[in-house]
């Protein structure tokens, strides 16, 4: 099969990946109209076209959080990212450190945190869910500390989980139950089950071992979905920057007031992000609202987004519109699926690619000299927010 686009890995992962575990990935909540929203309004933004320029010599080199990247790109954190493809997060950390754009390991992993900093060639960044074990968190984080990761992402928007209707319907587990639907499912899918096969990890990585009531399979899970702190506030963020004392980083932000509340806690960077579409359904998009969120912060930090960017152009839109950086969820798990820690490194080729030939097209040379003049008047969104 020739790849020319995600969208060709896409469909390679939807062949190779058992059906529970790629629905999980591609899925949203209840009617998933905030998830097709993420793509489609980004889809909406036209870029202006300019002749007769020196597009020779070109630069997508940037910086997110302080560190140098290869262009304006990060790995988002996902969940259960290791049944994608067995040892999922260390391919993915090692695809992303060769390529030098930065990868974010999340709590749900199937790839402990250990694991990664073992594999991995550079330091990478870590995604902290709040449990209601605050002592988990602390040794959560001085886990993290311990591993060199060289950023702590704070996700705030999972204290109640959106239900997704294919993960009831799929049944989810981890790893999965061995129904007749799943047994027949899985036996056309014989590279992932060999890779599986191969691997010893095939559980939640950062839990499993460190709390002290899952003895099973079964009660680690429960345990997870139970554990989600409900009551996590702005109040919460002061203990956790002092325990992790590094740069913070605040996920889940899709109002000015609670950007403003981010940047009173401390943060080196917020996150414009809805979850892909899997918390609030009906929520904006995420290109909707980084315009807002950037006027209400201005240059008190970092602005970064995700949701619906599966090429170049994406980025580049996000860009143009006040984002420092982007990240790509779905897009990396495609690759991840079809192709392994090849697949990681062919997405990133294309949007890398994607960027260049259309950074040039638009009469520019260099990354940095992005703004929103790049785009076509009236087909973007505009701020409402007044600082």
């Amino acid at each position: 099969m020739v790849i020319t686009c995600v969208e060709d890995l896409q469909r390679l992962a939807r062949r190779r990946v058992p059906r529970m575990f790629y629905d999980y990935a591609d899925s949203g909540s209840w009617t998933e109209s905030t998830y097709r929203a993420n793509s489609a309004d980004l889809a909406s933004i036209g870029l202006r076209q300019r002749v007769m320029v020196d597009m020779d010599n070109r630069s997508l080199e940037s910086t997110m959080l302080g560190q140098k990247v290869s262009m304006p790109v990060a790995l988002a954190p996902t969940g259960l990212t290791g049944m994608q493809h067995a040892d999922g997060e260390i391919l993915a950390a090692r695809a992303a450190a060769r390529f030098g754009v930065p990868f974010t390991l999340s709590t749900m992993s199937i790839c402990s945190i250990e694991d990664i900093a073992e594999h991995s060639p550079e330091p990478f960044w870590f995604q902290l869910y709040v449990m209601r074990d605050h002592d988990y968190i602390n040794r959560l984080i001085d886990r993290a500390k311990a591993a060199e990761c060289s950023a702590l992402v704070l996700t705030a928007d999972l204290q109640i989980i959106g239900q997704r209707h294919k993960d009831v319907i799929n049944g989810l587990t981890v790893p999965p139950s061995p129904t007749m639907r799943n047994i027949l499912d899985m036996a056309t899918k014989w590279r992932w089950c060999y890779g599986m096969l191969k691997t010893r990890r095939r559980t939640f990585g950062n839990v499993a071992g460190h709390i002290s009531d899952a003895h099973d399979l079964a009660s680690l899970s429960h345990w997870t979905t139970t554990q989600f702190d409900p009551k996590l506030s702005w109040d919460d963020v002061k203990w956790i920057k002092d325990r992790w004392g590094g740069k913070l980083v605040i996920k889940g932000i899709m109002e000015p007031e609670d950007a403003e509340k981010a940047v009173e806690a401390g943060a080196d960077a917020v996150i414009v992000s809805n979850h892909g579409g899997r918390q609030l359904d009906g929520a904006a998009s995420s290109i909707q609202a980084l315009p807002d969120i950037v006027a209400a912060v201005g240059n008190r930090t970092e602005v970064h987004m995700d949701g619906g960017i599966r090429s170049g152009q994406d980025v580049l839109k996000a860009v143009a519109l006040g984002a420092q950086g982007v990240y790509i969820g779905r897009a990396f798990l495609y690759g991840l699926g079809a192709m392994g820690e090849q697949g990681v490194t062919e997405c990133l080729n294309i949007i890398h690619k994607e960027l260049d030939t259309t950074l040039a097209l638009c009469g520019l040379r260099d990354i940095q000299q992005v703004d929103i003049n790049l785009l076509r008047p009236g087909t973007y969104p505009t701020p409402i927010y007044e600082a």
